[in-house]
């Protein structure tokens, strides 16, 4: 054990909680997937170690990316831009089903037959390169147009290349990016302006998806249906809702007990998207409780490493990356207690899934790089040039 904690730095309780949230996840996964056995085939003990497998693949991440010195990631933002901008383009043309599900969102990955959600790597990039941006003009005068074409353009790109599939992960990238400009001293009435640029375009994409319904895969129609079936007792999405709560309702203080879910078998995305609600069944308000309780520490483990970060670019890279795995534990858990639309947002290191563990785990790498660091200051990080970086990995 002692071998294990030499080899591991940055913020020891992120690395617990981690743990706890990766361990916990084992019994409401196998359980859960009884739901995808009835429908897809296969066994829950498959299931669960398909979980398992990418779970340690994801401890594998984030220990590769805490070892990397955090400055490294400022300029690997520009070099991924380019890249997760194509990717979205190929995942957009695959069209909008494979294998009869819906596959404008993710690629396959070949060989390990996992599917890659492309716009979660996309937000991630966005969020460095925001934080990036705003490091290197934190101590100048930010001129409106220039931040227009070396901030928002490349952003509004990115974005309006996931719009399209997914409109939830969109308005939280989006959220997040203004959140992290008001902190890191964007001036407020321009947030104001690209607030409002943003719902401009918003509307045209819904008017120009309604006119032109085959002009592209989007799904504005389906977006309407759950902000309306989210008071309406009819649909599918309000069917999700009704399993979800009865789920909700006989879990009682204590719940069930491990694997003795009953509405497993009756809601759809039981292991994923209304995981929360299974959890609540079978371990009770108790076992709840625990979960919002263990995501509340880690936002506030994310503060403290914000507090304690030597730099602004360390400060905004924190905030940038930390705090969506929050507000997407926060949408997944409202979502299953009928507080918000269903949104098909996981939840993060307890849903079963490649690309969210994955990602999360990314993202939870670089925050606990920056928590190690102590020799980082604002000149080497500002100082940064992104052809270094692939120089550096090439020799």
């Amino acid at each position: 054990m002692k071998g294990i904690f030499k080899h591991i730095k940055g913020d020891r309780t992120i690395w617990a909680l981690v743990a706890i949230l990766a361990l916990f996840s084992f019994m409401p996964v196998y359980s859960a997937s009884a739901n995808l056995v009835s429908i897809v085939g296969g066994s829950t003990l498959g299931y669960l170690v398909k979980h398992v497998v990418l779970l340690i693949m994801g401890f594998a991440i984030i220990y590769a990316v805490h070892k990397i010195p955090y400055r490294y990631f400022s300029g690997g933002s520009v070099l991924l831009l380019p890249v997760v901008f194509f990717l979205l383009i190929y995942t957009l043309a695959q069209g909008t089903t494979i294998g009869g599900a819906y596959a404008s969102r993710w690629i396959r990955i070949p060989f390990i037959g996992v599917g890659f959600q492309t716009s979660t790597l996309a937000g991630l990039v966005l969020m460095v390169y925001t934080a990036r941006y705003l490091a290197k003009n934190k101590d100048l005068k930010i001129i409106f147009k220039e931040s227009l074409i070396q901030l928002w353009v490349p952003v509004a790109l990115i974005l309006m290349l996931i719009l399209p599939a997914n409109f939830s992960t969109t308005a939280i990238i989006f959220s997040m990016i203004l959140i992290v400009a008001f902190i890191g001293g964007y001036p407020l009435k321009y947030i104001g302006y690209i607030l409002g640029a943003g719902f401009v375009v918003l509307a045209l994409f819904i008017l120009i998806a309604k006119a032109f319904p085959d002009a592209m895969p989007n799904r504005v129609n389906t977006w309407g249906n759950r902000i309306e079936n989210f008071s309406n007792s009819d649909g599918q999405e309000a069917y999700q809702v009704e399993k979800a709560k009865i789920a909700i309702a006989t879990g009682g203080i204590l719940g069930k007990g491990p694997g003795k879910s009953i509405q497993k078998n009756f809601l759809p995305q039981s292991s994923s998207d209304f995981i929360y609600a299974i959890i609540v069944e079978e371990y009770g308000l108790v076992g709840a409780a625990l979960i919002v309780f263990v995501y509340f520490l880690l936002l506030f483990r994310i503060f403290i490493i914000v507090k304690k970060a030597t730099t602004i670019f360390g400060t905004l890279l924190v905030v940038g990356v930390g705090l969506p795995i929050i507000f997407q534990a926060g949408i997944n858990m409202a979502v299953a207690t009928n507080l918000f639309p269903v949104t098909g947002q996981t939840l993060p290191l307890i849903s079963s899934g490649g690309t969210s563990i994955w990602m999360t785990c990314f993202a939870l790498g670089m925050i606990l790089s920056v928590s190690a660091s102590k020799t980082e200051t604002e000149e080497t990080i500002l100082d940064d040039n992104p052809l270094d970086i692939l120089h550096e990995a090439i020799d």
